[in-house]
């Protein structure tokens, strides 16, 4: 018996034909405009950062009312994404959006919306994540290894989400008792997404290592491997600051191996990133890829735009001022990132919508 999931048909019209073929990834975008929001703020810019967070919340209304359009009309080609592996990972984008936007929200004293998105974040990871583990472990729906990318280190991102958005939420909870919660939660969530990146990298280098790499696989998906250690970074940055704000027994005990792993992941990420920058030139310049726009571009601009977060608070609670001075500079070199891309996709939907508009024109002549 087969359990490949039969698909409908593509509609004809263009917002169908969008939602039929709507990215489960596409909620890095929010992620990629809300952290360069996040470092704007952190280092004052705060017309970017209020500019990004607004266009942050907009584009989380329009992408969450997206995937329930799809998951209403197309049922079964959202059973499809959810059912494969390879493209259910990258549902959890929709969790590190939904706890990047929070985050945006604390500055502004919106603890109560934060909270409400923090537990909904966690909420769809407890089902993605079980979902995921029992689609592979138990339906038999195995990733080859050539599906093993950076995608997948999309898991580990979302994970950390909710750790930095609890590390934020505790000190601001008014009730006694939740900041300690939060405390635990924080250094677990930390813990696993550090484990779970170990283990997801091993597996990526293995697949770098002994499957033949193409052009159109060498994706920007890639650059999750940094961007998964900056979150991480980041994660780790909270619970040292909410130590040395109101140190419990649980934070104490750990506070010198999270300084420590912080400072290894730190490292490992920025060792990378003359790796990607190469796997991209290889990319467009030697094999000559179009460099079009394409919605995992979002996932080039969220790593460059944590990479700052991570520096600037990691160089905060443990003094290291070339960090801080690093993310002062590496800020705009996310920004940057996010416009560019940004233009593209404002290029590309002005070259499908003169597509569609020529063949009416041309009968009206």
């Amino acid at each position: 018996m087969s359990d490949v999931v039969e698909v409908e048909p593509m509609p004809a019209g263009r917002v169908g034909a969008w939602l039929a073929t709507l990215d489960p990834g596409y909620f890095a975008l929010v992620m990629a405009t809300g952290i360069v929001s996040i470092g704007g703020r952190l280092l004052g810019h705060p017309v970017l950062a209020d500019v990004l967070l607004v266009l942050t919340a907009v584009g989380f209304l329009v992408l969450l009312a997206a995937y329930l359009a799809r998951a209403v009309r197309f049922p079964r080609r959202t059973l499809a994404s959810l059912a494969a592996p390879s493209s259910a990972v990258a549902y959890f984008t929709v969790v590190a959006a939904t706890d990047v936007l929070g985050d945006g929200l604390l500055a502004h004293g919106l603890w109560p919306v934060s909270l409400a998105l923090w537990c909904l974040a966690l909420l769809v990871w407890t089902v993605l994540t079980y979902g995921l583990l029992s689609s592979i472990v138990l339906a038999g729906h195995r990733p080859e290894l050539r599906e093993m990318t950076g995608v997948w280190l999309i898991w580990v991102v979302g994970t950390q989400s909710i750790a930095v958005l609890a590390t934020g939420l505790a000190p601001v909870l008014p009730w006694p008792g939740a900041a300690d919660a939060l405390d635990v939660v924080a250094v677990a969530f930390w813990s696993i997404g550090v484990v779970l990146y170990l283990v997801l990298v091993v597996i990526i280098f293995l697949r770098l290592f002994t499957v033949e790499t193409v052009p159109a696989e060498m994706g920007p998906a890639y650059w999750i491997l940094m961007g998964a250690t900056a979150i991480s970074v980041a994660a780790a940055a909270g619970i040292l600051a909410l130590s040395a704000a109101a140190p419990v027994p649980l934070i104490a005990d750990v506070h010198d191996f999270v300084a420590g792993a912080a400072v290894v992941l730190w490292s490992f990420g920025s060792w990378f990133i003359p790796a990607l920058v190469l796997f991209g030139l290889w990319r467009h310049l030697v094999r000559r890829h179009s460099l079009a726009y394409e919605p995992g571009l979002w996932s080039v601009v969220f790593p460059l735009g944590m990479y700052a977060v991570a520096s600037v608070t990691l160089g905060r609670v443990l003094d290291l001022g070339f960090l801080r001075d690093l993310a002062a500079w590496w800020v705009w070199l996310g920004a940057a990132a996010w416009l560019a891309v940004a233009a593209l996709m404002v290029a590309a939907i002005v070259r499908g919508l003169r597509r569609r508009s020529l063949p009416a024109a041309g009968t009206s002549m």
